[in-house]
């Protein structure tokens, strides 16, 4: 990933300027897209000149701040609700546009009873025996990986059994990092998530079925106080280049 990476950065015209001087606007990312983000940050200051700053969190969070006047000049949502409450509101620009679509993962971390590869069938014999302990899924109301873990649960008619083992992060990032505690039986968590070395290095994963929630579109928005600079962000974020990145995250093209 590393050399790739500067392969990447070399191959990019060089932007002129002092990079001291780069506009550094504030913008909200769900939780799920820091791995890209991460990766992204550095292709984005040398192709626009711009080095934007991320906080990261439940996207109804986020959605909450922005409406209460956080600083925020863009929302990068892991949902449409989100966005969409937004522009109802009168909070942003217009009502955005999709960006990429993520996908929900099934980890167990080393040493546990669960194997992902079994999918979430394979927690119905370990839940009548007694064997899972903590289960980690982000909080429903706030995140939207949450909601797709509510309904992926339900849907299979796993939702009351496990709930009396569910211990929910207030981010889908939070709940990646209970899924991995000691102890743990594993989690509901992004994909984009599951593939970070941090986590692969942990545990394994599956994917869950898009089936058995709704799309988990992501989708984006300049807020009232966006400036030049995050119009300019938001050309990269749907531009080819990004959707390369993304995707390399496990975050397909809408």
């Amino acid at each position: 990933m590393h050399r790739r990476h500067l392969l990447a950065l070399a191959a990019l015209p060089c932007v002129p300027g002092d990079a001291f001087a780069m506009e550094r606007p504030l913008i909200a990312a769900a939780a799920a897209l820091q791995p890209a983000l991460e990766e992204a940050a550095p292709i984005i200051a040398v192709q626009t000149g711009i080095a934007p700053r991320f906080a990261y969190g439940a996207s109804g969070n986020l959605a909450r701040q922005v409406a209460q006047g956080a600083p925020f000049e863009m929302l990068l949502a892991a949902d449409e609700v989100s966005i969409q409450k937004l522009a109802e509101a009168g909070h942003t620009r217009d009502a955005g546009h999709v960006f990429a679509v993520g996908r929900l993962a099934l980890f167990a971390p080393r040493g546990s009873a669960l194997d992902p590869a079994g999918g979430l069938e394979a927690l119905r014999p370990l839940l009548a025996v007694g064997r899972v302990q903590r289960f980690a899924i982000a909080n429903p109301e706030i995140a939207p990986y949450g909601r797709a873990a509510e309904q992926a649960l339900r849907r299979l008619d796993l939702w009351e059994a496990l709930r009396p083992h569910l211990v929910f992060g207030t981010s889908i990032a939070q709940a990646a990092q209970f899924a991995t505690t000691e102890g743990a039986t594993g989690g509901l968590i992004a994909y984009s998530l599951a593939l970070s070395p941090a986590l692969s290095a942990r545990g394994s994963f599956s994917l869950v079925p898009e089936a058995l929630h709704d799309p988990l579109r992501h989708r984006l928005a300049m807020t009232r106080r966006a400036s030049d600079a995050a119009a300019r962000l938001q050309s990269w974020f749907l531009s080819p280049q990004a959707a390369e990145v993304f995707a390399r995250h496990g975050l397909q093209a809408p």
